[in-house]
């Protein structure tokens, strides 16, 4: 994984004196909480319902134990004993103080950390495939463009005050795990036919009130170009995007208003104005960054472990995933305990996720989409021995892809945008569904506590919208969602549910699915074949 040089760590340190004599200020009443409130956003900082909340950044989801160690210390003395996993690959801690901030940031410093970007009207952190460098379907490992994008758009001048946030994702296998077109910018690393590199750049997706997929822009941009491309892109947006509207203001928007073939059109002009004058991606710093990603020393030997336990055989077939050298595996941790808060880990969980990655996977983790956490590298060898420490730690559901495994913001009971709570649903959804999710099969289900669709429902294949009607919350349902390789979004079913009525509702979708199924279908394949017709009755009588 990447490590800090001196200007990483200079920048950062920097970064931390000057939020420090901020936070001073406002404390002070020197600076008024509206003067503040874009220099807290630039540092991670958000004020909530209760507490101001902090946004750690955690570039493509990789880190190693010593930073988790940190995470957790941080929420053991600055928070409350937990810290909340996202999707974006990021740690969100919900109960800062605004005077101990400033410490807290100068900690994450001292293990190459920060949370610089991770909110206000700027490129927020670039995410990627949470198997990147281990699975066999990947033709190079994504996270070097990862880093060279992040390090190119850190502080960047031209695009430090864009019209709205910006996101971006980098991958590079067919299989899409990041919902890499649900990004502002989603680029897929693939080879033309003479075998050279290049990526496959789509623009303009996104969630909140006007979902978009992003639609394909450039089959082949070679990867030598793309700095400059990408540049071209935000340039357009940046120059041409409406700020007079808040919700108007997204790169989705001006896709859609220009349509894909006249905005890509526009972005090939720009791009011709940069390339005469614009040096690209630098061929020796691109080696330098992907050093810091060479692969483990794995070991020989492929044997598998045994599985007579008949626990741990539903958890190898569920949580383990294929890696690419034999003798290895991929550990997916869920961080979704039937009746818990999905993404939600204590500071003792944090800590043995970090032991266990330090024993047992090249001192290595990942963040992933789904709010979960990945051992990458572990050697089948060692399967039992990590299982058995999940078990004792809670983190051992085995229910990777399973209903259970929800995506959920943290809506009302943080969130001061919200209309309705999300937490609970989600607990009582895995409650009752906790006996029957394995016969059900690969069920996504995803959950909003507003329009904003932090929990990403128009990508659900069971997707929820807590609104607000007349002061009480109602819970819209969505069908048909996807945000991997086949994306679509989620048509809502009809009027709303109460809290108890939205899982009421949910078991009759999936006891219709069981009965209209056929063989080797996952639920998004019966709906796309029965179609909202083949549902609705059931769910509405």
């Amino acid at each position: 994984m990447y490590k800090y040089d001196q200007y990483d760590q200079s920048i950062v340190d920097a970064r931390v004196d000057e939020f420090r004599d901020q936070a001073r200020r406002r404390l002070a009443g020197e600076i008024t909480e509206d003067q503040f409130k874009p220099l807290r956003l630039k540092n991670g900082l958000y004020l909530q319902l209760h507490a101001y909340m902090l946004r750690v950044a955690i570039p493509y989801g990789t880190l190693d134990s010593r930073q988790m160690r940190k995470l957790a210390y941080i929420a053991r003395t600055y928070d409350r004993g937990y810290g909340h996993f996202t999707t974006r690959q990021n740690i969100q801690y919900n109960w800062i103080k605004l005077e101990e901030a400033p410490d807290i940031l100068a900690d994450l410093a001292t293990v190459e950390m920060h949370a610089i970007q991770t909110s206000g009207e700027s490129i927020r952190n670039v995410s990627s495939d949470q198997y990147a460098g281990a699975s066999a379907d990947e033709i190079a490992d994504p996270r070097p463009w990862a880093e060279l994008i992040r390090q190119a758009t850190t502080f960047h001048p031209e695009f430090s005050y864009l019209p709205r946030k910006f996101k971006i994702a980098v991958i590079a296998s067919a299989e899409d795990r990041a919902a890499m077109r649900l990004h502002d910018i989603g680029l897929r690393l693939v080879a033309n036919d003479a075998g050279d590199l290049g990526f496959e750049v789509y623009v303009g997706g996104g969630m909140g009130r006007t979902p978009f997929i992003a639609p394909l822009i450039r089959a082949f941009l070679p990867v030598d170009h793309l700095f400059s491309y990408c540049e071209a892109v935000l340039r357009v947006w940046n120059r041409t995007a409406r700020r007079d509207n808040i919700h108007k203001q997204r790169v989705k928007i001006l896709v859609h208003q220009m349509g894909a073939e006249a905005f890509a059109a526009a972005v090939e002009a720009e791009w011709q104005e940069i390339l005469p004058n614009k040096s690209d991606v630098p061929r020796a710093e691109f080696d330098r960054i992907a050093a810091y990603f060479t692969p483990p020393a794995f070991e020989a030997g492929d044997r598998e472990p045994d599985r007579a336990d008949p626990d741990f055989a539903v958890w190898l077939d569920q949580n383990v995933k294929p890696h690419k050298h034999p003798g290895y595996a991929i550990v997916n941790i869920s961080l979704k305990p039937i009746g818990g808060i999905p993404g939600d880990a204590s500071a003792d969980q944090i800590d043995l996720m970090a032991d266990l990655a330090e024993r047992h996977s090249f001192d290595e983790l990942r963040v992933t989409h789904a709010q979960n956490i990945v051992l990458p590298h572990v050697r089948k060898a060692d399967l039992y021995t990590i299982w058995q420490a999940l078990v004792d730690a809670g983190l051992a559901e085995s229910n990777l892809d399973l209903i259970s495994d929800i995506i959920a913001c943290p809506g009302l009971d943080y969130c001061s945008l919200a209309n309705a709570r999300s937490i609970p649903v989600a607990q009582k959804i895995a409650t009752r569904f906790a006996g029957r999710q394995r016969d059900l099969g690969e069920l996504k289900l995803k959950i909003s506590g507003c329009i904003n669709a932090c929990g990403h429902h128009h990508a659900g294949h069971i997707g929820i919208l807590g609104v607000d009607k007349k002061g009480t919350e109602n819970y819209q349902l969505l069908l048909g969602g996807s945000g991997a390789e086949d994306a679509s979004l989620g048509k809502i079913t009809g009027p709303g549910f109460s809290e108890d009525g939205i899982v009421d509702a949910i078991e009759r979708v999936t006891d219709q699915y069981i009965a209209v199924r056929q063989d080797g279908e996952r639920f998004l394949d019966t709906y796309r074949r029965v179609g909202m017709d083949g549902f609705k009755e059931a769910i509405y009588g």
